[in-house]
């Protein structure tokens, strides 16, 4: 009798080792080509891989694009009175703003599209201006992102113009505004020159181009979804 149990034992910790080993191929086999086993069921607690990895798709690129969304109203240093509201929905969709016949005839990973809307009420007077651009670049890196956009509609005469937006997303708990968040914005501190004659002028915007997110967020708040830069 003892020699049929240790039998049935030997017997049984082969097939244990056997089945473990061919779980252990199929995993592999799921890891290398992203198709998770038929058997496989979602665990309640996420793995330090999901955790921290964004998803793939099969063809190596990130599930999700990058983007910058939400609205909130900042803080302004030089008027701390005036009521500045920023807007900003914007998507990654890398190399598609081709140029045919150039080095760029497959565009950029930065390029995407959305839309940035700005309003500025001037405590003075109560006067409101706004305007409303088009987004043509994105870069994000964690919780920061740059973007810029062309003005497709402005009350200010500067339709046509690129302008820059950087983006911080905070954290709540942060010290500076509402959960930390900051937004800068090109014609805010810098992007400034002086031409031949010594007259000030600001230059061109290049596309992603942005100051740091200098004014605080005061009310509202942005998301940035960060994702690494799709390479061709």
């Amino acid at each position: 009798m003892s020699r049929i149990r240790t039998h049935i034992r030997t017997h049984a910790h082969v097939r244990t080792r056997a089945a473990r080993a061919a779980a252990a191929v199929t995993l592999a086999l799921a890891a290398l080509t992203g198709v998770a086993p038929a058997s496989a069921t979602t665990a309640s607690t996420p793995t330090a891989a999901t955790a921290t990895t964004s998803p793939v798709r099969q063809d190596a690129r990130p599930a999700r694009p990058a983007s910058v969304s939400g609205t909130a109203r900042i803080s302004y240093a030089f008027v701390p009175d005036d009521e500045i509201w920023f807007t900003v929905d914007a998507q990654a969709v890398p190399y598609s703003r081709r140029f045919p016949g150039t080095a760029l005839a497959d565009g950029l990973p930065t390029d995407a599209r959305g839309t940035v809307r700005y309003s500025h009420r001037t405590a003075a007077d109560g006067q409101v201006h706004s305007a409303e651009a088009e987004v043509d670049c994105l870069a994000t890196g964690g919780p920061v992102a740059t973007l810029t956009a062309v003005v497709t509609r402005s009350d200010i005469d500067n339709v046509g113009q690129r302008i820059g937006l950087s983006v911080y997303q905070g954290r709540e708990g942060d010290a500076g505004g509402h959960g930390g968040g900051r937004l800068g914005f090109s014609w805010g501190i810098g992007n400034m020159d002086v031409d031949a004659n010594g007259a000030p002028y600001q230059p061109v915007v290049g596309t992603c181009m942005a100051p740091a997110p200098f004014a605080p967020v005061l009310r509202g708040g942005f998301t940035v979804h960060h994702t690494e830069l799709e390479v061709r």
